[in-house]
Formats: C-alpha cells, structure tokens, sequence
C-alpha cells in the first residue's frame, strides 16, 4: 500500500530553549530563515506525501498560523510592490494538506502517536520527529518509503551514533539482510552503554503498519513514566516483520542547543545567497577568538 500520510508530533514543551521557546514553539525556531518544522513537512512533501497530521498543544497556534495563507501579508507585500516575496509564501501554504490535533496530556511519544488513530486509520504512515533535521540529496524519508516499498513491513531510519550517545536513543538489536537494511530483533529505550545491544541508533523517522494502534492501547508507562513508542514497537517486532535502514544524508539533533547551531551555521554555509560571507565572516570571527 502507498504511504500518503505523515504524523508528526509537536506538543513539547522545548523546555531545553527557555526563555525563547516561553512564546514561540520550539518548531518555529528558524534555521537561518526557514523554521525548523518547515524543513521537515519539505522532506515529507518531496517523498510523496500528500496528507500530514500534526500533533500539537497549548501556545503552538503559530504552527498553524504559518502554514495557512496569509492574505493580510499578501496583499501588504503587493501593495508594497515586494511580489517576489509572494512565491515564497504560497509555497509555503501548498506544500501539503496539513492537519491539527492537540494532544491534551503529555504522556509520552506513543501516546502522542495514539492520537492519530483516526487520520491514519488502516494505512501504514510515516512519522517524523520535529528535533531531528536530515540534509540529504535524496530525501531520508523517500530513502525509507523505498525500503518499505521492497519489505511491506515497518521501517525505522537509524544511524551509528557514538558510544558515549547511546544512551540518548531507542537502540536496535539487529539482523544483517542487506546493504544498509537490518532485521530488527529486539529494541531497548535509552539504555546505558553496558546495556546497549548496539550503537545503531532510530533517529526520527518511522514508517509503521496501522497495527501499532492496538498495541498502543495496551502499552503501559515506561522509561520516564511516559508511554513510550519503542516500547509498542518492540511489541509490533514480535508480531510482524520489522526492518531498520541506515539512511543516507545528515541528521542534526536540532532538539539540543549544540545540534541546533551546528544546522545553522552548515545550512547557512549552504545557501548561495550568503554562504560566501557568511564563510568570510566565520574565518575572521575563529582567527579573533583565537587571537
């Protein structure tokens, strides 16, 4: 069955972007111009996505605001003859059909997930963490709708991630199938390095069947008292095939003050429009600190 759908859970707090994130969703936290979010429902649209559920919470109207049309902003920019704005703001409302739901109570990743339900109903879907940015050539998650396209079963996208890191992550116990696919055998949440059946880390992006619904009405509180989806996933592995890729391109955790400057400066550096200067500017800026 073709994945259309996308669920992508943005109800945090951004807690680690205080004060910023006090008024603004840490979603809307731009990299260079451009919000974070934008960045990620970009990567879905251009994997053939056509229908994105965003799950959202208290003070994340801006979301919403951002991707609906802007007719006030429209008709202020013509009137102030800037129509080259314009292209920009419209692709901005047609990149999906994007849908809202709130979840009421943070309990955790799966329970976020659950809210789904009814937009997903009996397809499989994809989810994309808003915290992890991938810079690739070909986007990661048409990388991984391939994969499933080979498999028909889930697809989780992974990478290596240091040792020190693993236990930041949901970590794969793992069968070799082919180049870059493994066959997932077991999966721990956030395990300490002693622990860790691996350092093959998921890193926000997820293709799942529609059967994890019913194992996360079952799924009881986990690691930090929240529901965790690692912990139904483990489930879902038991009960069907389960497949990890190890997708090819960048990821930044934009989640962490670190990650997320990194993803500025590497696609400031980037851009055509002021990579140049901004390299110009960072040479200088690194000779004078270390001066």
């Amino acid at each position: 069955m073709k994945i259309t759908k996308a669920v992508i859970p943005a109800a945090g707090l951004g807690t680690r972007f205080l004060p910023a994130t006090k008024a603004v969703p840490k979603e809307m936290l731009p990299i260079v111009d451009t919000p974070t979010l934008q960045y990620i429902i970009e990567e879905a649209a251009n994997s053939g996505i056509e229908d994105i559920l965003i799950i959202t919470g208290r003070g994340k109207r801006a979301i919403e605001d951002h991707f609906d049309k802007s007719y006030e902003l429209e008709n202020e920019l013509a009137r102030a003859g800037k129509e080259e704005l314009l292209p920009r703001l419209e692709y901005i409302s047609s990149l999906a059909n994007i849908h809202y739901v709130r979840q009421k109570q943070a309990l955790g990743l799966g329970h976020a997930i659950h809210c789904a339900k009814s937009f997903v109903g009996q397809e499989p879907f994809a989810i994309l963490l808003g915290d992890d940015v991938v810079r690739a050539e070909k986007p990661c998650l048409r990388q991984m709708i391939d994969v499933y396209d080979r498999y028909g079963a889930s697809v989780l996208g992974v990478q290596e991630v240091p040792d020190a890191d693993v236990s930041k992550y949901g970590i794969v116990d793992a069968e070799y199938i082919e180049e870059n696919v493994h066959r997932v055998m077991d999966m721990v949440e956030k395990p300490s390095f002693i622990e860790a059946p691996s350092n093959i880390a998921v890193l926000g992006r997820y293709i799942i069947t529609p059967e994890i619904f019913t194992i996360l009405e079952k799924t009881k509180p986990g690691a930090g008292g929240e529901i965790q989806l690692t912990d139904a996933l483990r489930e879902l592995a038991k009960e069907q095939p389960m497949y990890c890729y190890t997708f090819e391109g960048k990821r930044y955790d934009v989640g962490s003050k670190i990650g997320f400057l990194k993803a500025t400066v590497e696609y400031a550096l980037a851009r055509e429009d002021i990579g140049a200067s901004f390299l110009e500017y960072l040479r200088k800026t690194v000779e004078d600190f270390g001066a």
